[in-house]
């Protein structure tokens, strides 16, 4: 067992001796249950938990079916309509169940491949669990997966998206922070000619420190987590001038950015992973981040992974990824935009999709990521995916929600080593180095300097889901060690 492990035990009958509680997402690991460690519910008062399942998630699905009645009003063709009410039909019965705190029932096969994945997890461990005292992970992912279940169902809508529209709106409201970035990154990068490597290494460090913040904080706008938004609430969360970063990386509690710097820098023609968050504008700061990995020679290959399906609103999908290439090359989105921004914005939208014919670029939307697993489930559920980011020189894990899938989503102490709360991503032969950006907008936080946490909690009340502060992690894994796999 690594050492950097946290405390665990291996004989699960111990735990209820001593009366602790468990990790419920822990159970499927029951070789290695963590004793010291607890996931939120629903039905936990005052906890970001409660007021997402009581509160958030009802919202979200009320304007979801909204959103389907705009479709309705545009459509003519009456089979579509028919066929489009009765999806409305099921989003209401989905409304019931939630607000009525219903058992988890086992998803219909609507011929997707994950039906077998999902059933079996709630056979397994979720039995007679309802919304509320489910884990709230397991739960959120399950509302959104019945959601797609109401469409999927369907003869004519079976790829509709009620998030698309929001999704897009949010981008063209970005205005602002979209074009300062297109016009400081539309030309090619030129050579440094005449520096030392010594000063090369220097300067793509500073860039590389800046981008990144960028990316995190371009985080900010996750659709999911801020449900009513105005034009001016974008444009501060979205601000990536050099001054408000520098003002901003004091509020990185969780800090190994510089230690990433060093590592990546370092790297000659590499492949780096995004696992994508957020489309419209964060998605647009990880392709200008990406532009730059691929332009500074530090990797030849970017691989995006996105879902498969409209996931927690503003989950990157292909559609959401065509669309935001396309936009930039063709769109009228930002109509008092200069002739010169819009052209740097066609520059880059071409470059990138020069990218994709080369193959320097891929989107890639494994099913496991819209699954209700954790990613400490990644080894033993999803073999395939975890041999092919093995090859990876590292994983880049976006936002909030693929942080608590890190970790389990599990409470921990604030100065929980990161390598030890992700646990198999880290410690399993063939683990890429794996970094965490995200802004900090709910209740598991790990990897922070000791006594930070602590400190916050009793002067800054709500601190956890405010998304003003951030944390920028790294494992470095064991990449080069042959991945091990055990059949059952």
């Amino acid at each position: 067992m690594p050492t950097n492990t946290p405390v665990l035990l291996l004989v699960s009958t111990l735990t209820s001796l001593l009366g602790l509680p468990v990790c419920p997402a822990d159970q499927s690991h029951s070789s290695q249950i963590r004793i010291d460690h607890s996931a939120d519910r629903g039905y936990h008062e005052y906890s970001f938990a409660h007021a997402t399942m009581g509160v958030r998630l009802p919202t979200i699905l009320g304007k979801a079916i909204d959103d389907v009645w705009k479709t309705i009003n545009q459509e003519y063709d009456e089979d579509r309509i028919v066929d489009l009410i009765n999806c409305i039909k099921r989003m209401e019965n989905l409304m019931n169940d939630l607000q009525g705190n219903s058992k988890l029932r086992p998803i219909i096969d609507d011929g997707a491949g994950d039906v077998a994945l999902w059933n079996k997890e709630i056979a397994k461990f979720f039995r007679g669990k309802d919304f509320m005292n489910a884990p709230w992970l397991f739960a959120e992912a399950y509302k959104y997966r019945r959601l797609r279940e109401c469409f999927s169902l369907s003869k004519y809508w079976v790829d509709y998206d009620v998030f698309f529209r929001q999704k897009c709106d949010t981008f063209s409201r970005s205005n602002t922070a979209v074009f300062e970035l297109s016009q400081r990154f539309q030309e090619p990068r030129t050579h440094d000619a005449g520096i030392s490597a010594e000063e090369k290494l220097e300067k793509d460090k500073l860039l590389f420190l800046e981008l990144t913040q960028v990316c995190l904080w371009g985080n900010s706008t996750d659709l999911s987590l801020l449900i009513d938004m105005t034009e001016e609430d974008i444009k501060k969360l979205q601000s990536t001038g050099g001054d408000h970063l520098a003002a901003t990386e004091k509020n990185i509690l969780g800090n190994d950015l510089h230690k990433l710097a060093d590592y990546v820098t370092k790297l000659k023609g590499g492949r780096i992973d995004f696992v994508l968050d957020n489309a419209g504008f964060e998605l647009y700061c990880d392709m200008v981040y990406a532009d730059w990995l691929i332009q500074s020679g530090i990797c030849n290959q970017v691989i995006f992974h996105g879902k498969k399906i409209p996931w927690f609103v503003s989950d990157v999908t292909k559609k959401d990824w065509d669309w935001i290439l396309n936009s930039c090359v063709y769109g009228h989105l930002f109509e008092e935009a200069s002739d010169a921004e819009v052209e740097s914005l066609r520059t880059l939208g071409h470059r990138w999709k020069q990218y994709e014919k080369e193959g320097k670029w891929k989107f890639e939307a494994h099913p496991f990521w819209c699954t209700g697993y954790t990613f400490w489930d990644l080894h033993s559920e999803a073999p395939d995916l975890f041999q092919h980011l093995s090859d990876s020189d590292l994983v880049i894990y976006k936002g909030d929600l693929n942080h608590r899938k890190l970790t389990y989503d599990c409470h921990a102490p604030f100065d929980t080593a990161f390598a030890a709360a992700i646990g198999p991503l880290a410690s399993e032969a063939g683990a890429p180095p794996v970094c965490s950006l995200r802004t900090i907008k709910s209740d598991v936080v790990v990897g922070l300097p000791s006594g930070v946490g602590e400190k916050l909690d009793e002067e800054e009340p709500g601190w956890k889901i405010s998304g003003k502060y951030a944390v920028v992690l790294l494992s470095e894994g064991r990449k080069g060690e042959a991945p091990v796999f055990v059949k059952d």
